[in-house]
């Protein structure tokens, strides 16, 4: 069972809004995840990534592969909350 880490669109035409979800890498983009571990909303001023970090250390640790893009939103996710923090 390999999982991976990537988006999932719930959003409609001209709103896009994305699911960050761990999935098997042989299903479908929008089919059932293993678990929903954030959300990414594109036309959002600010940060428009939102990530339980914690459950990302966990399931990286247990084999899940990010993808690329979800990759680079993880990194900026990480350098948002050390910026806050």
């Amino acid at each position: 069972m390999a999982l991976k880490i990537r988006l999932t669109k719930v959003g409609s035409v001209h709103q896009p809004l994305y699911r960050v979800v761990v999935a098997e890498a042989r299903s479908r983009r929008d089919g059932a995840a293993v678990e929903n571990i954030g959300t990414y909303t594109p036309k959002t001023k600010g940060n428009p990534i939102k990530l339980d970090l914690a459950r990302v250390d966990y399931w990286l640790s247990k084999g899940a592969l990010p993808t690329a893009t979800m990759h680079a939103m993880i990194k900026k996710a990480r350098r948002a909350a050390t910026a806050t923090a």
